[in-house]
C-alpha cells in the first residue's frame, strides 16, 4: 500500500499536487479525462513520490513504460504506466467484441498478465483506461482529471490557439468496488 501524506509535487513551476492525503493501494488506477486535461502530468506527480528519477513521458506511441522507485517506507514499488489511447481499434475479428480485441492485443503487448494482476507493489496509472479498466479491474480507482475552461484559458492558449499547461485542473477520485469502499483523502 502506498501512504500519502502532505505530498505536495511541482513540475516547472507548476504545482501538481498539493497536500495530498491518501493510501493507495496495488493495482489498477485510471487516469481518465480529455486530452490536455493533466493525465500524464498527474503520472509525473505520482511518479516524483515514488522517487522515481527516470523521466515519465507519455507513453502514447509505447502504450506502457514500467518504471521502479520506492514507497515512503522504502519498500521497493513498480509503476507501470499505460496510456490505452490506441488501443482497441476497429478492426475486429469477425464475431468479435470490443473486449475481446482489447484483450488480445494486450496479450500480443505482453501486458494482459500485468494489468489483470499487478503484483503486491506494482501501481498501473492507466491513462484512456475507461474501456481497459473496466474489462480487467472491476475493483479500482478511477481519477478523473478535468479542467474547466473559462477565459484566462482561452487567453492563455499559444499563439496556434493550443491549451497551455496553465490553467486550473480539477481531480476527482472515484473508488470503483468494494476493495475500494473505505478509501478517503484525509
Amino acid at each position: 500500500m502506498l501512504e500519502i501524506k502532505n505530498m505536495t509535487t511541482t513540475l516547472g513551476g507548476n504545482t501538481i499536487l498539493h497536500n495530498l492525503n491518501c493510501n493507495f493501494e496495488s493495482g489498477v488506477h485510471g487516469l481518465l479525462g480529455p486530452n490536455g486535461a493533466g493525465k500524464t502530468t498527474f503520472a509525473q506527480g505520482f511518479g516524483a513520490g515514488l522517487d522515481i528519477t527516470e523521466p515519465i513521458v507519455s507513453p502514447t506511441f509505447t502504450i506502457a513504460r514500467e518504471l521502479d522507485g520506492h514507497f515512503a517506507d522504502g519498500t521497493p514499488a513498480h509503476l507501470v504506466h499505460v496510456d490505452a489511447y490506441r488501443l482497441g481499434g476497429s478492426a475486429y475479428a469477425p464475431g468479435q467484441d470490443a473486449i475481446g480485441r482489447l484483450l488480445d492485443e494486450l496479450e500480443s503487448l505482453g501486458l494482459d498478465e500485468e494489468l489483470e494482476d499487478p503484483g503486491e507493489n506494482a501501481v498501473v496509472l492507466m491513462e484512456w483506461g475507461e474501456q481497459m479498466a473496466t474489462a480487467l479491474a472491476p475493483e479500482r480507482l478511477e481519477i478523473h482529471i478535468d479542467r474547466p475552461l473559462d477565459s484566462s484559458d482561452v487567453a492563455s492558449a499559444g499563439s496556434d490557439g493550443e491549451l497551455t499547461s496553465n490553467g486550473t485542473r480539477t481531480v476527482a477520485f472515484v473508488p470503483v468496488g468494494k476493495r475500494w469502499a473505505a478509501f478517503d483523502l484525509q
